[in-house]
């Protein structure tokens, strides 16, 4: 991608038009992909001397265009069809006010033939314009690994017959779940990456706010996407200040919170207070209720734990799984007491999925409780767990200040 932020935002918001406009035209939405890519990247290297064409997405479609009749025409299995294809006159530009194919994509990419990981890379690649490099980097992986990875996820969505239409209605929420879960962990990568020496990826989180946006504008009258929205520009509204001057964590009872995005939280808290009117209730909202608590509140101290721990109680319900637990059992520890919230913690004592957090969070309890030793040997013990180099040098810091 071009070094202008412009121009890059602009790549990645035309990827999933042209995409679309290629998929309807040939149907062949592993070769349409590559095709769009190859678009792209000529752009980035032309755009920036030549100029922005007058119709940006009508230069990518044709560029895309004469790059899939080129591997058409290479592929050795052709067929009558692809001949005539490849025949046709190219495209004249086409009209801005085309129908948006994004919705389509997105359904597509979280295609319930494939796994997570394989759905959030497609996404990232088809409808966010990023390139194979960059995903990988995000994911910590190497370029040719995470090639492979998404073309067997295309391969995948073709053998299982997967077609550039949105899915039927009986399909559509549960497609619509796998969608919400894909933006969601984009943004997780960004937000706490798992790995490096970097906490955040503004780019990924950047990326899925960006998408949850469009997602939005596409479907107003879903309460979900509206409350995924809003957790994600609430969460992001406290980035600022996670991190000092030296690179290290800050927590969130210590972080100015004047260095807080007012106008994200503002966006985020009218985004949930409207959704949640409408009375049907989901795990997105309900966290993003959360999120406008936290940051409603005009210090730590004035924090309204037992409101937090009431709605974590009311999300553990709908979706009981270790991570909400875990941080219900921190609510519960700030608004009762931390006895209380280490109770809520034996049962996940020994869940691999959130070990590392999990250590990490009896540590903090037992240091609120006054067990200074044994909260020391467990901060060590969760530093030892992640693979992200600030995140550990904050718990090692935590451990070396409880020692005598």
């Amino acid at each position: 991608m071009s070094e202008s932020p412009e121009l890059e935002h602009l790549l990645r918001a035309e990827a999933p038009q042209v995409l679309g406009a290629l998929v309807r035209r040939f149907g062949h939405f592993d070769i349409a992909e590559d095709a769009v890519q190859d678009a792209l990247l000529a752009a980035a290297q032309q755009w920036p001397t030549q100029g922005v064409p007058d119709h940006p997405r009508g230069w990518l479609i044709r560029v895309g265009y004469r790059r899939m009749i080129d591997q058409l025409r290479a592929d050795q299995v052709r067929q009558r069809r692809e001949y005539e294809l490849a025949s046709r006159p190219t495209p004249a530009p086409v009209d801005e006010t085309a129908t948006d194919d994004s919705l389509t994509l997105l359904f597509l990419c979280c295609h319930p033939v494939l796994s997570p990981v394989s759905q959030v890379a497609l996404t990232l690649r088809a409808v966010g314009g990023l390139t194979t490099a960059e995903i990988a980097h995000a994911y910590g992986v190497t370029e040719i690994a995470m090639s492979q990875r998404i073309s067997r996820a295309k391969q995948q969505i073709k053998a299982a017959g997967g077609r550039f239409v949105l899915p039927p209605a009986e399909d559509r929420v549960d497609r619509l779940a796998a969608v919400l879960r894909v933006l969601y962990l984009i943004f997780n990568e960004g937000y706490a990456a798992t790995a490096g020496d970097q906490l955040h990826r503004v780019d990924l989180t950047a990326e899925a706010i960006r998408l949850a946006r469009m997602l939005q504008r596409l479907l107003p009258e879903e309460p979900e996407v509206a409350g995924l929205l809003a957790l994600m520009l609430l969460t992001d509204a406290r980035r600022p200040a996670r991190l000092d001057s030296a690179g290290d964590l800050v927590t969130m009872e210590h972080q100015q919170r004047d260095q807080w995005d007012s106008a994200l939280s503002a966006e985020g808290t009218a985004l949930i207070t409207a959704a949640m009117r409408r009375r049907q209730v989901g795990p997105y909202q309900l966290q993003a209720a959360i999120a406008a608590v936290h940051n409603g509140a005009l210090s730590y101290a004035e924090t309204d734990w037992p409101q937090i721990a009431a709605l974590y109680a009311l999300l553990e319900r709908l979706t009981p799984t270790p991570p909400i637990r875990l941080s219900r059992a921190v609510a519960v520890a700030m608004a009762y007491g931390p006895r209380r919230g280490l109770a809520l913690l034996d049962n996940l004592a020994d869940d691999p999925l959130i070990r590392q957090r999990e250590r990490a969070v009896r540590a903090h309890l037992l240091e609120l409780d006054g067990n200074l030793v044994q909260a020391a040997d467990l901060y060590r013990e969760a530093a030892g767990l992640t693979q992200n180099l600030a995140e550990r040098r904050y718990l090692e810091q935590r451990a070396q200040r409880l020692e005598p």
